[in-house]
């Protein structure tokens, strides 16, 4: 076996600056200016973020340092060009995978806030050993955290989606094996369409093999098969899903094509790999069975589970406990809304959740003036929870058994649902950001 050879090179920042010069960075070189701008690009980009954000931040430095600097951005790379006094400096960077750390975000965020006030007293190289701290910081949970996390998560969405205690059960323990099996692989550093396979794989296995065992053992109605699906729906790629549309809102056109074309592979693998395994099974897709329920109680059920799937969400996005439980909170009251409106509105569902998303876009903002988060730290968790998973899912197996009418009328349910939550957010950010609204 070929001995294991990295293709990104590692880029050691430290090599391009003068570590015994204390002159503070106003006074530095174009080049090591240059350095501390890519590289707060290139870790806002690794964590997830759209190109609008990476470039405000890179801005932020560039102003503080008093260089000019232009960028085009994409998923995985950043090439950029600083100028200063007729003299100008070049650089391309680049990722070896994409993820998302919404901890990182804010505070890399707050890092560039308050570059401008600190540029004056500290060296380029005081700077780089601020960002390696930042870099070098752990994940805040473990696998087997993750794990939990993601199934309390499709636990609350099975409930949310109309199934039962039982398909809950079986998807809490699904969707935890499932996410632990693909973060392992992670850990490994196994490429993308290895680790979403297994971890979809091990889900949807997981929640067959309960469900087999209880028909046998307690004799339980074969109805309900029909949650398997919810035990995949950790996969869901919510936050290349909301940032390429962002992107595309505001032009930066690559980085908007390149994330959403991420997401499209993730949600194509995830649910081939899902037909799959329900075809070894002999599962096919079906409606939960009705509940009788009182509409009050109902209510207040929504609403814990909603805060628990969007808290369980946040989790696996790397927010702290605070951050999950505000992203929660803002959970909690658009998706219940949301599906308060379907219920008792004869409104379509695109259209709710057009609204939800708007409410959260509009309730991120107001919490951002408070607590100073992000407003993508809390927009995307809060909202993930209404991506149409189970759709997406129902369109790639009907089109796999060659029904292809049924599987394109789910698409496009799926597709309208995916195209409303991005605007609605968007237009909330137009209606609050006076920097987004205006094209500069």
């Amino acid at each position: 076996m070929s001995k294991f050879r990295k293709q990104h090179m590692t880029l050691n920042w430290h090599e391009m600056v003068d570590s015994d010069n204390d002159k503070p960075s106003v006074e530095a070189t174009l080049i090591e200016k240059a350095t501390l701008v890519g590289r707060v690009g290139l870790m806002m980009l690794s964590s997830g973020t759209g190109a609008w954000r990476v470039r405000a931040s890179m801005n932020k430095i560039s102003r503080a340092l008093n260089i000019t600097c232009n960028a085009d951005i994409g998923l995985l790379s950043i090439e950029y060009t600083c100028a200063e006094n007729g003299e100008t400096y070049t650089n391309a960077l680049s990722l070896n995978t994409t993820s998302v750390n919404t901890d990182k975000i804010n505070i890399i965020e707050r890092f560039s806030d308050d570059f401008a006030e600190k540029a004056e007293k500290y060296s380029v190289g005081h700077f780089h050993r601020v960002l390696d701290k930042i870099q070098n910081t752990p994940p805040h949970y473990k696998a087997l955290n993750l794990a939990l996390a993601s199934a309390a998560a499709c636990c609350a969405f099975t409930f949310l989606l109309g199934g039962g205690a039982i398909e809950m059960i079986c998807a809490f323990f699904g969707a935890g094996i499932g996410n632990f099996v693909r973060k392992k692989m992670l850990e490994r550093h196994i490429t993308l369409l290895a680790n979403v396979t297994a971890g979809v794989a091990a889900a949807c296995g997981t929640y067959m093999i309960i469900i087999k065992l209880a028909e046998l053992i307690f004799g339980i109605p074969v109805i309900h098969q029909a949650g398997y699906i919810c035990s995949m729906l950790f996969v869901i790629p919510g936050f290349p899903l909301i940032t390429g549309f962002f992107d595309l809102a505001k032009l930066d056109l690559r980085s908007g094509l390149e994330r959403i074309t991420y997401a499209l592979i993730i949600i194509i693998m995830a649910t081939m790999t899902g037909w799959v395994i329900a075809t070894l099974f002999n599962f096919a897709p079906s409606e939960f069975a009705e509940m009788e329920m009182d509409p009050l109680l109902k209510l207040v059920l929504r609403m814990i589970a909603s805060f628990a799937g969007v808290y369980g969400f946040s989790l696996m996005f790397n927010s702290t406990a605070k951050m999950a439980f505000t992203a929660g909170v803002m959970g909690m009251i658009v998706n219940t809304i949301r599906l308060e409106l379907i219920d008792f509105t004869s409104i379509p569902v695109s259209l709710a959740a057009f609204i939800g998303a708007l409410l959260a876009g509009l309730l991120a903002s107001a919490i951002k003036k408070k607590v100073g988060y992000p407003r993508i730290t809390l927009t995307v968790p809060s909202i993930v929870i209404m991506v149409p998973g189970m759709y997406m899912y129902k369109g790639i197996y009907f089109m796999g058994i060659n029904d292809i009418a049924e599987g394109a009328l789910w698409i496009t349910k799926a597709a309208l649902i995916v195209l409303a939550l991005p605007l609605g957010l968007i237009f909330a950010r137009i209606l609050t950001d006076t920097n987004f609204r205006k094209s500069s």
